[in-house]
Parts: C-alpha cells; sequence; structure tokens
C-alpha cells in the first residue's frame, strides 16, 4: 500500500509545482536473480533533471551512484533501447524521452560488465523501502499498490527514516517470530530492565553460553545499541530456548511468551542479585474478597499477578466497553451471590447473601494490561477476534482503582473456603497467569499497623499512582494468524517509534490512535466483523516517579563484562563484514571436468576472486579437482563451456594474466554458462575455440563389422559448405572425403544424410554442439537409395537400441516348462517323453543360458539366410530383402524356430488348448505367487498412472520408421484389421483398448516373425544382494519391439512358453509393475531399466487382473484386501463370483456361497455401483488394466435387483447422546427425497415430519467429529429429488447421515467437551481424518531451560 498523498510531508519548493505534470517510472533491477522480480516506482515532476533521477534510483535500491546503468525497458518512446541513458546529462526527464501520465519502464543493469556496488550499511539510505512507510504488517511480495489481509487501507503513517536516522536496530522475522520481536523491543526499550540485565555478569565456567537465557538476551540487547547493521537475528536467543528451526513457523500469543520468558529468567536468576528483578518491576498484589451481607464478615485471600486481563466485551453483552478506564471498573466490580449463589458465611453459620470481587492493593512500577481480544464463540465452537474500538489514555490514572481499608471492624484476615468452592465471578475476567503466594499471603494479615495507618499509607500511594504509555503491542489479523508489532516511545527523546521487525520508524501520536480498533461510530454487536483488524493487544506503562524512573546507562557506564562483550560483538560484526564484501567480489561459477583416466565428467563450483587472474583460476580448478597425480598442471587450462548442450564456446589464449572478473563479465549471483577445466597429454596441443564456430562429434561408422566409434570433437562454422567439411573429418578422421557419407543426427532417431556439397552447416540445420556419423569405404552401399541402405538401417538400429537387464526366475531353466507344460498334453508319459525328443535346443537338452548364448551366435547367420529363403519362396520379396539387414543379429529365439519351429507351434497350440481344470490351478498359483505383492488402494493409483506410462508408445502418434520399411501405423492397422476380422479400423476399438493381446494373430504365425527386431543378450553378473542364485541378462534390444516378441526371445532363457511368465518392471523406487500389453513396444523404456521376471500363467486376449477388496462399512479401516483375481472380458458377473469362491476359501478362509456376497465398483475408498449378476464385463462394467473391486458380504438376501434402484448408506446421529449409530444400507426405488426419508423412517422409528438428513463430506466412511456434525452438516437441503445440487446422489454408496430435529443437542460442561476433544482427535487422527473442530492448531509454547526439547522441563 502507498501511503495517502494527504499525509506525506510535501516540501515547500514543491507545492509551487503541484500543477506539473508528473512522470511514473518503474525500474526492475536485472543485475541479479534474487531481485530481478523486484520493481522500484518512481512518480517524478516532469522537470526533474535526468542526473537527480539516478540519484533517487540509487537511494531507493541502496546502490552506490554512478555504479549501474539505466536502460530502456520498452521500446514505445524512444528508437533506441540498448543505449543506456545518460547519467551526467543536464536534460530533464521530459526531454530525455520521458513521458508523463504514462508507465515508463526502465532496467537497472551492470555498469561496464561490474555489478552495481551496495551502499555502506553505516551510511545507510534515505528511503531504504516504502514498505517502511507502515507501522502494520509488511505487504505480500507483488501486492503493491494492493490492500492485504491485515493492513486497513485508510492507514498512512508520516515520515519515513533511515536506520541511520532512527538509530535503532530492527529484528529480523525467523519466519513467524514477530510476536517474539515485538516483546523483545519492548524490553529492550525499557530502561530498568536493560540495565538490570547489563548488571548481571555471566559465569561461562557454570553454564554453556548457547544455552544461558539471559547471556544470549545480554548480546542482543549489545547488538541492538551498537550493531551498524539494518537489523539482526533473533536465532541465537531462540537457540537458548531449546527451540529448533520448527518452532520459527508456531505462531504464538506475545502475552503467553512474556509469561513463560518471566519465569524462565527467574529460574535462571535464582540466588542473583537479579532473582527477584520480575517481581519488583512487573508484579502487583490484589485482593479476592467475599463480604456478608448481614454480618459484614469478610473472608479474602491475596493474590500476585503479572498483568491485568481485561475484557473487551462483557459476556452475553452486545456492547463492547469504551475505553481501558472502564473495563479497569468493571473489572474490580463486586457481583452480589443471591438465591442459589448464595454464600456460607461462618459467623452466621448459614448461607447469606454476600458480595465478591477484587480489590487492588498494589500496582507494579511496569503495568501491564491485556486487552482479551481473542475470545470462544459457542455458536460456530470456533475462535474469534474482538475488534472493537477501545481507546487507552497516554497518561493513566490508577488512583481510582485502588482499594482503600474498609474501617469497619466486622473485616477478618482470612481465607474463606467456601467462597473459594463456589468460585469468582470474575474467574472469567481473570487470566491463568494469577498465582498464589500461599507461603505468604494466604490467610494470613500482612499488615501489623492500625487501620488509621493503612488508611494514610494508602491515601498517599493513592496520589502517586500517575503512569505513562509506553509501548502499544499491536495484532493485526485474525483468531486464525496475524502479525505483531510494537509501537514503543523512547524515554530518551519522547518520540514514539515504530518497531515492525527489521523495519523501524518514527510514528505519530495519531499513528497510535489508528490502534484504538473498531470505527467511531456505533458500537453493536457486528460492527467489529467489519472494522479494523489492527488494533492494540498489549498495553505497557511505567510508573511516572523522578525517584524510580531510570535513564540507560551510557556506554562509560557499562560494566566491565558489558566493555568486553561489546567490543568482542564489533569485532565480530567487522570480520563478517569483511567477509561479505569477500563474497560480494568472489565469482561462483560451475565447474566441469573430463577426468583425465576415469573418463567421468565431474562438476563442482569454483569461487574465485574477481581480482583473481586466469592462470590463478585455472591452478584453484586443478586442485579443486583433485588431479595433481593425474595430469601436470601445464596440461590444464580453462575454457567457457555450455554443459546443456555440451559445447565449447571459447577459449582464452593470451589473457592468462586477465582477472577473473572481467572474462565473466563481473560479480553475478548466476551465470548463463559454465567453465571447463580442459586436460591434455604432454605431447599433444591445445584447440584454440574461437567464439561463432560450433562443436561437432564426429562417430566412425564400420559396416563390416557394424560398430559405431566412440567421438571425436571437430570444430566447424555454419557458414561452411558441406563440401569444405567433409575435408575437415578428412583431417581428424584420416578417412577419403570422396567416398564419405556424413549424416547428421538433428534430434532424436532423425538421421539426415547430408548429399548436397554446396549446402551451408546453417542451412543444414548444425547448431551449437551437433553429432554426425560418417562412413567411407567403396562398398556398393552408398550408391543404394538411403533409407534403403545398409548404413541407415545400422544407424537406424543403434539410435533404438537400449541396454536392458533382466532378472530370471530362481528354478533352474526347463523345470517349470516340464511340470507346468508337458504335463498337460494329451496322454500319459509316452507322451511326455515324445514331446521331449521333438523339442529342440535349450528345453529338450535342459542347456544353461550360457550354452544357449555360445550355440545362437554360431547358427544365426545360417539361419537369417533360412529365413530369407523361405520367405522368399513364398513371394514376399519385400520381406527377403529386409531379412539380409540382419544377418548379424544374435536370437536363441531363432534357434528354436529354425529347429523345430512346427513342432513348437503344433505344441504351442496344445498348450493353449490345456484342460481347463490344470489351467484353474495355474491362475492359484498365479494368485498365490502375487498374494504377498498386494497393493493398497494406494499403491494401485499408483500402479495405474505408472503402467499408462509403462505402456505408452510413440506418444506424438507420428509414423515411426521401422527396419522393414512400414511405419508402425501401418503394422498396427494390419494387425487389428486381422483381429477384428472386418471391423472399421479405428484406435478406439475395444480390441485395442484391451488391457492385453494373445500373442499370436489368427493365422497362427507368431507377432515376433511377423515383425522382427534386433535383439541381443549375454550373462550379466548382478550386485551384491540380489539374491543367490539369481541369473541375470543384460539384453541389447530395439525398443520398438513389441512385448509379446520381446517375451518370445526370453523364452529359451526361462523356460517356459511366453504364455507361462510374466514381465514386470522395476521402478526407481523397487516397486515392481507388471507390463501386460502384448501389443505395445518398449518405447517407454530406457537405458539400464531393470525387468523381472516371474512365473505364472500371463493373462490371455481380453483377460485383466483384478484386485478385490473387502468392503466392511461397520469397522474402523472399510477397506482390506483380499486377493488377486482375472477377470474376461465378456464374462458375467455371477461367473467371476463363481470363479472367486474356491479362491476365498483357499487364500481367506472365507466360506460364502454365490448369493451370500455382491460385487461393486470401488473408486479410492468409495464404494460404488452395485454389480448386478447378469451384468456383462466390457458391456455393461467398463474395465481396465489392475482393476479393483469391492467385495461385500451380505446379511440377508439381495436387495439390489435393477439399474434403476439406488444403494444408500445411512447413520444416525442421536444429539442427546452424542453419538451415531452404525451404517444401515437404505435401497430406494428412485431418487425421490420424500421416499428416502420414509425408509429413514421405517427403520428408525423416527416420525418422517422429524426427519432431517444430511449427505457426508470426503472420503468413506466420511467421518466427521461429532462435536461439529450438529452444525457443520448441511442438514434439510430444500430438493426434492437426490441427482441435483447441492446433493449430487447419482450412484450407489453415497452416505446420509440423518437425525430427529426434535431431539434436543446434550449440553456439556468444559470438562466433558475437553474429554470429547481428546477423543475425537484421537478417534479421527487413527483413521486418518483431518480434526477440524479447532480451526487454531498451536503448539504449546515452552522454554526449555536445559536446552532439550526431548524433556519435559518446561515453566508452566
Amino acid at each position: 500500500m502507498v501511503p495517502s498523498e494527504e499525509n506525506q510531508l510535501v516540501p515547500k519548493e514543491a507545492e509551487s509545482a503541484a500543477e506539473e505534470p508528473r512522470v511514473l517510472c518503474i525500474i526492475q533491477d536485472t543485475t541479479n536473480s534474487k531481485t530481478v522480480n523486484e520493481r522500484v516506482t518512481l512518480n517524478l515532476p516532469a522537470s526533474t533533471p535526468v542526473k537527480r533521477l539516478f540519484e533517487d534510483v540509487a537511494s531507493k535500491v541502496g546502490y552506490v551512484n554512478g555504479s549501474f546503468d539505466l536502460m530502456w525497458g520498452n521500446g514505445d518512446n524512444v528508437t533506441d533501447t540498448q543505449t543506456p541513458i545518460d547519467q551526467n546529462s543536464d536534460k530533464t526527464i521530459l526531454d530525455a524521452g520521458f513521458e508523463p501520465g504514462k508507465k515508463n519502464f526502465l532496467h537497472l543493469t551492470d555498469k561496464d560488465g561490474e555489478q552495481p556496488q551496495t551502499m555502506p550499511e553505516e551510511s545507510g539510505t534515505t528511503d531504504e523501502s516504502a514498505q517502511e512507510r507502515f507501522i502494520g504488517p509488511l505487504p505480500r511480495e507483488g501486492s503493491v499498490g494492493c490492500t492485504n489481509d491485515y493492513v486497513s487501507q485508510s492507514y498512512s503513517y508520516s515520515s519515513v527514516l533511515s536506520k541511520s536516522e532512527t538509530g535503532y536496530v530492527g529484528l529480523v522475522n525467523q519466519a513467524m517470530t514477530c510476536y517474539l520481536n515485538s516483546l523483545l523491543q519492548t524490553l529492550f526499550m525499557t530502561p530498568e530492565f536493560r540495565n538490570a540485565l547489563y548488571k548481571w555478569e555471566f559465569e561461562e565456567s557454570e553454564e554453556d553460553p548457547e544455552r544461558s537465557i539471559p547471556y544470549q538476551l545480554q548480546r542482543l540487547f549489545v547488538l541492538l545499541q551498537t550493531s551498524k547493521k539494518r537489523a539482526i537475528e533473533t536465532t541465537d536467543v531462540t537457540r537458548s530456548f531449546g527451540w529448533d528451526s520448527s518452532e520459527a513457523w508456531q505462531q504464538h500469543d506475545v502475552q503467553e511468551l512474556c509469561r513463560v520468558m518471566f519465569d524462565a529468567l527467574e529460574q535462571k536468576w535464582k540466588q542473583t542479585e537479579q532473582a527477584d528483578l520480575i517481581n519488583q518491576l512487573y508484579q502487583g498484589k490484589l485482593k479476592d474478597y467475599v463480604r456478608c451481607l448481614e454480618c459484614g464478615y469478610e473472608g479474602w485471600r491475596i493474590d500476585t499477578y503479572l498483568d491485568i486481563p481485561l475484557v473487551i466485551r462483557p459476556y452475553g453483552s452486545s456492547q463492547a466497553f469504551a475505553s481501558v478506564e472502564e473495563a479497569l471498573h468493571a473489572f474490580i466490580q463486586p457481583e452480589i451471590l443471591d438465591g442459589p449463589n448464595q454464600y456460607f458465611c461462618e459467623r452466621c453459620k448459614k448461607k447469606c447473601d454476600a458480595r465478591k470481587g477484587l480489590r487492588f492493593l498494589h500496582f507494579p512500577y511496569l503495568l501491564t494490561l491485556q486487552l482479551k481480544r481473542f475470545d470462544f464463540d459457542y455458536t460456530t465452537m470456533h475462535r474469534i477476534k474482538l475488534n472493537d474500538r477501545m481507546t487507552f489514555p497516554e497518561e493513566l490514572d490508577m488512583s481510582v482503582f485502588i482499594d482503600v481499608e474498609d474501617e469497619s471492624p466486622q473485616t477478618e484476615s482470612c481465607t474463606d473456603s467456601g467462597a473459594e468452592n463456589e468460585g469468582s465471578c470474575h474467574s472469567d475476567q481473570m487470566s491463568n497467569d494469577f498465582s498464589n503466594d500461599d507461603g505468604v499471603d494466604e490467610g494470613i494479615c500482612l499488615e501489623s499497623n492500625s487501620a488509621a495507618e493503612r488508611i494514610s499509607k494508602a491515601g498517599s500511594e493513592k496520589s502517586s499512582l500517575l503512569y505513562e504509555l509506553f509501548s502499544v503491542m499491536v495484532h493485526s489479523g485474525s483468531a486464525a494468524g496475524g502479525h505483531y508489532y510494537a509501537c514503543i516511545k523512547s524515554f530518551s527523546d519522547d518520540q514514539w517509534y515504530s518497531f515492525n521487525d527489521q523495519h523501524v520508524s518514527k510514528i505519530t501520536q495519531e499513528d497510535i490512535k489508528k490502534t484504538y480498533g473498531g470505527s467511531s461510530g456505533s458500537r453493536g454487536y457486528y460492527s467489529s466483523a467489519f472494522a479494523s483488524s489492527t488494533n492494540a493487544y498489549m498495553l505497557i506503562y511505567r510508573l511516572k516517579d523522578p525517584t524510580r524512573n531510570a535513564k540507560f546507562l551510557e556506554a562509560h557506564e557499562y560494566p566491565e563484562h558489558i566493555k568486553q562483550l561489546v567490543q568482542k560483538e564489533r569485532e565480530l560484526e567487522e570480520q563478517e563484514k569483511r567477509q561479505r564484501e569477500i563474497e560480494r567480489n568472489t565469482c561462483k561459477i560451475k565447474l566441469f571436468c573430463m577426468h583425465p583416466t576415469k573418463q567421468i565428467m565431474m562438476e563442482n563450483k569454483l569461487e574465485v576472486h574477481k581480482d583473481r587472474t586466469l592462470k590463478e583460476a585455472v591452478e584453484i580448478a586443478y586442485k579443486l579437482m583433485d588431479l595433481e597425480e593425474v595430469v601436470p598442471l601445464d596440461c590444464c587450462r580453462l575454457v567457457k563451456y555450455d554443459e546443456f548442450h555440451d559445447y565449447l564456446e571459447r577459449s582464452y589464449e593470451g589473457e592468462e594474466d586477465t582477472p577473473m572478473g572481467l572474462l565473466l563479465g563481473g560479480v553475478k549471483s548466476t551465470y548463463m554458462f559454465d567453465l571447463l577445466l580442459e586436460t591434455r597429454r604432454p605431447d599433444q596441443v591445445f584447440q584454440c575455440y574461437k567464439p561463432g564456430e560450433v562443436m561437432v562429434k564426429v562417430h566412425v561408422v564400420d559396416l563390416k563389422t557394424e560398430s559405431v566409434a566412440p567421438s571425436i570433437s571437430v570444430r566447424a562454422y555454419l557458414n561452411q559448405t558441406v563440401s569444405e567439411f567433409k575435408q575437415l573429418i578428412s583431417k581428424a578422421t584420416h578417412l577419403p572425403a570422396e567416398t564419405m557419407r556424413v549424416v547428421l543426427e538433428r534430434c532424436y532417431n532423425d538421421l539426415r544424410l547430408l548429399n548436397v556439397s554446396s549446402k551451408t552447416l546453417k542451412a543444414e540445420g548444425f547448431f551449437r554442439s551437433n553429432k554426425v556419423f560418417v562412413e567411407s569405404s567403396e562398398s556398393l552401399d552408398r550408391h543404394v537409395t538411403y533409407t534403403d541402405s545398409h548404413l541407415w538401417k545400422l544407424l537406424d538400429r543403434h539410435a533404438n537400441t537400449i541396454r536392458l537387464y533382466v532378472s530370471l526366475p530362481e528354478q533352474a531353466p526347463g523345470s517349470q516348462f516340464r511340470r507346468g507344460v508337458y504335463q498337460k498334453s494329451s496322454g500319459g508319459a509316452g507322451n511326455l517323453d515324445e514331446g521331449c525328443e521333438r523339442v529342440k535346443g535349450p528345453v529338450g537338452n535342459m542347456k544353461s543360458v550360457e550354452a544357449i548364448l555360445e550355440e545362437s551366435t554360431e547358427k544365426l547367420k545360417s539361419l537369417s539366410l533360412q529365413q530369407q529363403q523361405q520367405e522368399g519362396d513364398n513371394g514376399d520379396s519385400s520381406k527377403s530383402t529386409e531379412a539380409s539387414d540382419f544377418e548379424n543379429i544374435e536370437s536363441p529365439l531363432n534357434e528354436i524356430d529354425s529347429s523345430a519351429s512346427a513342432e513348437n507351434r503344433e505344441l504351442e497350440n496344445q498348450i493353449q488348448i490345456s484342460d481347463p481344470e490344470n489351467l484353474q490351478s495355474e491362475e492359484r498359483s498365479d494368485s498365490d505367487v502375487n498374494n504377498d505383492r498386494s497393493t493398497s488402494s494406494v499403491d494401485s493409483d499408483i500402479l495405474s498412472s505408472s503402467h499408462s506410462s509403462d505402456t505408452l508408445c510413440n506418444v506424438d502418434n507420428a509414423p515411426l520408421p521401422l527396419a522393414n520399411g512400414l511405419d508402425s501405423h501401418s503394422i498396427t492397422s494390419s494387425r487389428r484389421s486381422k483381429a477384428n476380422q472386418g471391423k472399421k479400423e479405428t484406435w478406439d476399438t475395444a480390441e485395442e483398448d484391451s488391457g492385453t493381446d494373445s500373442e499370436y494373430d489368427e493365422s497362427g504365425k507368431s507377432r515376433g516373425e511377423a515383425q522382427y527386431m534386433y535383439f541381443k543378450s549375454e550373462p550379466y553378473a548382478a550386485d551384491e544382494g540380489s539374491g543367490e542364485g539369481q541369473k541375470w541378462l543384460m539384453v541389447h534390444v530395439d525398443k520398438r519391439i513389441t512385448l509379446s516378441a520381446f517375451k518370445q526371445h526370453l523364452e529359451p532363457f526361462v523356460g517356459v512358453p511366453s504364455s507361462h511368465f510374466k514381465v514386470f518392471r522395476v521402478y526407481a523406487s523397487n516397486q515392481e509393475f507388471e507390463s501386460v500389453r502384448l501389443n505395445e513396444t518398449l518405447s517407454s523404456f530406457s537405458d539400464d531399466n531393470k525387468i523381472t521376471i516371474r512365473l505364472g500363467r500371463a493373462l490371455k486376449k481380453g483377460e485383466y487382473r483384478v484386485k478385490v477388496y473387502q468392503l466392511l462399512v461397520n469397522e474402523p479401516e472399510p477397506c482390506k484386501f483380499l486377493l488377486d483375481a482375472v477377470f474376461a472380458k465378456g464374462m458375467t458377473v455371477r461367473q467371476s463370483k463363481e470363479e472367486l469362491l474356491p479362491q476365498l476359501r483357499e487364500q481367506c478362509g472365507l466360506d460364502l456361497t454365490i448369493d451370500r456376497f455382491r460385487l461393486r465398483k470401488k473408486t479410492w475408498k468409495n464404494p460404488g455401483t452395485v454389480f448386478l449378476d447378469y451384468h456383462v464385463y466390457e458391456e455393461d462394467i467398463n474395465i481396465s488394466s489392475n482393476w479393483e473391486v469391492f467385495l461385500e458380504i451380505l446379511d440377508g438376501v439381495e436387495k439390489m435387483k435393477s439399474m434403476s434402484q439406488l444403494a444408500v448408506l445411512s447413520r444416525r446421529w442421536r444429539p442427546s447422546e452424542m453419538k451415531l449409530d452404525s451404517f444401515q444400507e437404505v435401497v430406494l426405488e428412485s431418487s425421490s427425497v420424500e421416499e428416502l426419508k420414509e425408509k429413514l423412517s421405517e427403520i428408525s422409528g423416527i416420525p418422517l415430519e422429524n426427519i432431517e438428513f444430511a449427505k457426508g463430506r470426503g472420503t468413506f466412511p466420511c467421518d466427521i467429529s461429532i462435536l461439529e456434525i450438529h452444525q457443520d452438516l448441511d442438514w434439510n437441503p430444500k430438493v426434492s429429488t437426490l441427482n441435483v445440487w447441492p446433493l449430487y446422489i447419482c450412484d450407489d454408496g453415497a452416505v446420509i447421515f440423518y437425525r430427529d430435529k426434535t431431539e434436543e443437542l446434550m449440553e456439556l460442561t468444559d470438562e466433558q467437551r475437553n474429554e470429547l476433544m481428546k477423543k475425537e482427535s484421537s478417534r479421527l487422527q487413527k483413521t486418518g481424518h483431518r480434526v477440524t473442530y479447532s480451526p487454531r492448531k498451536e503448539k504449546a509454547l515452552k522454554i526449555y531451560l536445559d536446552g532439550a526439547p526431548n524433556k519435559d522441563l518446561t515453566q508452566d
């Protein structure tokens, strides 16, 4: 907010220029990443000289004038936006191109590559921030010109002064420690407290200084008095409290902090001269009395207090007290005890009418008044803040409130326990802070003087009870939170100051009056809701007594230990200042280095002073990268480097003696480039890198060995032609340029042949960092069309090949195959032997993985030729041509296909037509395997989202060029057209969206054969701890291969057909998710991903793996995982229930009949649609991979018979008993509210006209505190149907609470309410629901005297 102009100080010389047009300048500081979002606004007269503009900007931002440039930020009003504005120009800003009435944007930039110099701290600034114009809380970032939550728009404060002019130092807000800062500044500005604290001497031998609260306060006060900083930290003080960093995020009550801190200081000061300091300064005494109105007998007790709590608005009243004096009179106003509240008089020996009240006996030297603005609204059950207006005087005469002893002879000095038991009428006004001095005051007459002497003494005391206000602690905000700051009068010059965290400014008496709160109009009950929320909360007065009023100690009056402490703190501050100066002149930039021997890129941060030379910086970087024993220093140099593009921008030849500040363009917090420490061998010479060059990584391709060599770096210019570029590569690689083919990889898998010699590199798409492949041989391949050439296919394979690590099952290869497959073939042992005899390769001979690999390598070439010949015989010339591209590809799969393809295909058909009984046993074993890996509903959500990325292929849907010349769309379309047998080709068919596809299309031809891709594997030694006996494969595979083909390639290593094992992808968190979509590719996989193979029946086409959870509506945890099942497309719900019955019996111990349970939709933890027995999956019920359903056991016959019915879960609320009944299901024939009420009336016995209901909120079971349910829910909504706003009940499973509207809410005592709060809090936290009955939950304020937060050694 900007202060209103009428309250600003206007210089006389400016008054005559009131009609002059003004220019609005908005300056953005671009010199630092931390300030780039900050803007400084100046509204200047049009006649202001440009010189003055620079001075004002320097003053605003705190930079030395002349150390920065100003440039235009918008080009609307000037032609040249790159030339800095001339600082020494005598022109006015109007003549310089600034436009009145418009926003003129300027950028504050570095001058000559040097960052602006910060103004020295001791000199201060004229106007550091516009935020200092407020004594209220500061506007939030980005809210300039807007009001915020806490500051009233009407606030405007007068002059703004910097620290050097006010002479006071602010306190940094750690996070939410404004309440602490306000109290500390008040104590610091109290002469008697500060002087007494200085006189106390810390003994280091007795205590750790870090844990000594008085010592840390002493240090803080010394810094507040002597520091040259604008604001200092309070972390050392809070650390002495035993607080950690989390405490900084807890907001507390300033009055509560005051009491706890005073108690802690009293404990620390025991047996010292300051032992009674708090009591001497802040403690007063009052009398709590009860007087019999019949005999005049009075019983009383003496209480002490440190502050007086004053009620803002009396209980039950709509009117607030107008002033502090009015509230003080109400505080001591007695109450008549009559009727049922009569007092038992010990003298009369009966119950009599009596007067009960409080009397002040003694006021402290420093009087603290707490205005009780925080209250509890029993209607809404929430804390509220009372913002009513309450005035307070600058001088307060307390003599009218002091007690003059009654001369009645019946007055007795005793404590009346009866009155104590009855309680005090002022108990709601008295704070818990009133302590009893039981050993001294209670029941004992403290004065031996006569009544006349007491009266005369009291009379003299009354005449000298004039107090002056010197501290107002202001709270701005609501009961849920806000901001504290302090307005304090200095006793040195009687000037008022605002201490608002790190900002200190002068204020006036008018500013103090603005903290009264409320408004000047009517003080009605509702006025506070619309009044200012910034108002006084604590007032501190000092007694006006010249004999006691102290002044602050001067420097020469300090005790010796304080003088030493002042000197020590000054030295530390000077040291910090020097360190900051060094930091301010230190360049910090990322440093990279490719280790000469390890060949790994190392990263670090180079910190070098701007005046250090490049040669010295190289030495620092050399040691930083720990290269002393690896390479000589003279074999290293620093070069400008772009790590993102892996681009060497330039080298610094001949600039070894240039300062780093000049080379790097000044000291900056962030740089747009990095440095690379480049190394060479002693026999090499460093290459010169010139600005404007591009870097090219050249990979040499050998077609004979089908290998791609590691890259070598070449520098080129964008204006070079392709022909010149080939000559450059020829020099670097020693390959002939005449036969050279150069392929540019512009982006992933975009391989472009550079075949136009006259084209420039820029025209071909070269950038800063580039990657090319070169091949130069006399082979005929270079005469073939590029996309049909061997080179293109090799590079295409190279770009798409990824490395995967596959964990194989622990069983030996073949054992599971024998047990799980061959036993299923029709026939006895003879058939089994015959089957084994027919199978060649790893299965029949039980060969190891290593043996498979060795044999497959030898046989692969002949296999490929056989494939080519067979395909050629079939007339498929296009495929035979492409098959030659894979002559050297290694795959054990093809060995099996070549040697026993016909037999295996027949055998696989036998496996697929295996008998249902054996198949069912397989499913059961599959569930057993997965049962221990069941996930919670949270996990399955993660699983679903992760699985979508797991099966994602070709996100942008662009045709993917494949090795056989087809694109991915054509392949997929041809498969889909086969599978759908004439169905319309569309991406949205059910076949495509199903969870899986079979591994063979309907012709029986393996998809691995139809779409052959690169696959090569070798044994891999995994890390320790991966499981003994577990075998790993390192697989290089083309990621365009389908999951189906990939599984078939793995068959020989696993030892079972692909339909009998599952593939799980392992993520970084070691979570495993099954990959089931066989028709999708491995495009979502990347290098070094891990895969786990598990034995068990894989899903067939149209099948889905489903997680089944039990719904227990009346249990604390209503969602319980049971098992994994397999549902198939086209299956009815009843069929799936039949398949579940044996699994439930064997795995879960649930012996159910098919009509005793139902299945229903599960969304997170919410029960949804009830599935009817005749519903069909995929037709009536949408089903997807890793689906979840609820299984609900029925108490009786199923009531849900049709989809037109609606099942809701009802729960009765009994307000007279403060309890909720169990859930009962209600089945409705329609969505009528009237029918719902009739059903609820039937099950509860409540008359229909008395039924009230409300919809539950949140996740099932819609838990809510019984302290909130009666008023927080939207009871009895005015609707006639359930499917409209605000109910929107359109599906089964909604939760309905209902009640009898004539039933009264139980009245709770405070003890019962607190007990219920504890129980509800415990119950709701266990179920994971948020407890909302108390909107403000704050951590208890404690100060740990031993510095150990884990021990409860606090002062209550």
